[in-house]
């Protein structure tokens, strides 16, 4: 017997009333429906893939066995150099800040690590006129994208990153080129 109600006196289904449309769903209920769904299929995956992997055995890897090169490649070779001499020396103070590292507070710090003006100094090779042409250019690099500074080492000092100062000297080896310095 099915469960329609029967009419008592013909055995024929009672007539029903037609169900009402279904309401139109806004966008933020269609999308909300959406998530739950999705929601809904990712944590059954997740639970399938638990279920699926528990039986494999999952060894470690000694990476001594993996690595078979040179772990050391050493520092990135340095990029042609600008044929002026400002900016050249500017360019191997970036590098020299790329890979040797970057501080601040301090010309170099106790891991070799220098700050800009330590950087500069470094590849001076002592030619304090060279020295202080760049830490004026850069100066100028530094004012142009951060306004009014009052020197070098406040500026890399202002740093928690080595972002800021290694883009700056970067940009004041093009600005250096771009003058013929």
């Amino acid at each position: 017997m099915s469960h329609a109600s029967l009419s008592p006196a013909t055995d024929q289904p009672a007539p029903t009333t037609p169900a009402a449309p279904p309401a139109k769903l806004t966008l933020e209920e269609r999308l909300a429906l959406v998530n739950a769904e999705m929601t809904a299929r990712l944590d059954e995956a997740a639970v399938a893939y638990e279920v699926n992997t528990a039986h494999i055995d999952l060894e470690s890897v000694d990476l001594a066995d993996v690595i078979t090169g040179s772990v050391d490649a050493g520092p990135a070779p340095l990029p042609d150099l600008y044929p002026t001499p400002v900016a050249a020396l500017l360019q191997r103070a970036h590098h020299r800040l790329l890979t040797g590292g970057w501080c601040k507070d301090v010309l170099v710090d106790a891991d070799g690590a220098r700050c800009m003006l330590g950087a500069i100094r470094i590849e001076a090779h002592g030619d304090s006129s060279l020295e202080a042409a760049a830490a004026a250019v850069l100066l100028d690099a530094i004012r142009c994208t951060y306004g009014d500074v009052p020197s070098v080492p406040p500026f890399n000092d202002a740093h928690e990153s080595d972002r800021a100062p290694i883009r700056m000297v970067d940009q004041a080896a093009r600005l250096a080129d771009v003058r013929g310095l």
